[in-house]
């Protein structure tokens, strides 16, 4: 894992010191910032539309962001994603809501979605589009 790009290792790093439990939407197949947030302790999965790789060495769920199977995602206190097509962020967005969780987007270039989110600039751009809305359940 020493040739992971730093992008995917501030990703992991800011996720892993924030959150415990996590779903990355639209992984494909990179999913170092999942690996990453398992060696930290970080219970994660994943999720894409298409079939995982061979050995994907983190749970793996084949889901469509836009019509979500839910009980996948309960529990979360984050839903991640990164360099999604920007059409999948509105979906992202009423997922978390559906489960009341936190939704992470790291950006391709200057891409965005509405007015951006909440920046967090953590050696990289996050846009937090959303923010769990139940206090009892922050884990911090």
């Amino acid at each position: 894992m020493d040739g992971l790009k730093r992008i995917e290792r501030l990703i992991a790093s800011y996720i892993a010191k924030n959150y415990r439990r996590a779903a990355e939407v639209g992984a494909g197949k990179n999913l170092d910032v999942a690996r990453l947030l398992q060696e930290e302790g970080v219970s994660v999965f994943c999720t894409d539309v298409s079939s995982p790789p061979p050995d994907p060495g983190v749970p793996f769920i084949r889901d469509d962001i836009f019509s979500p199977n839910i009980r996948h995602y309960q529990g979360c206190d984050l839903i991640y994603s990164v360099r999604p097509h920007e059409e999948m962020v509105p979906a992202l967005v009423r997922l978390a809501r559906a489960v009341d969780c936190d939704l992470l987007v790291y950006h391709l270039g200057f891409e965005g979605y509405g007015d951006g989110g909440e920046i967090i600039d953590c050696g990289v751009v996050l846009h937090r589009y959303h923010r769990c809305q139940n206090p009892s359940k922050s884990v911090f």
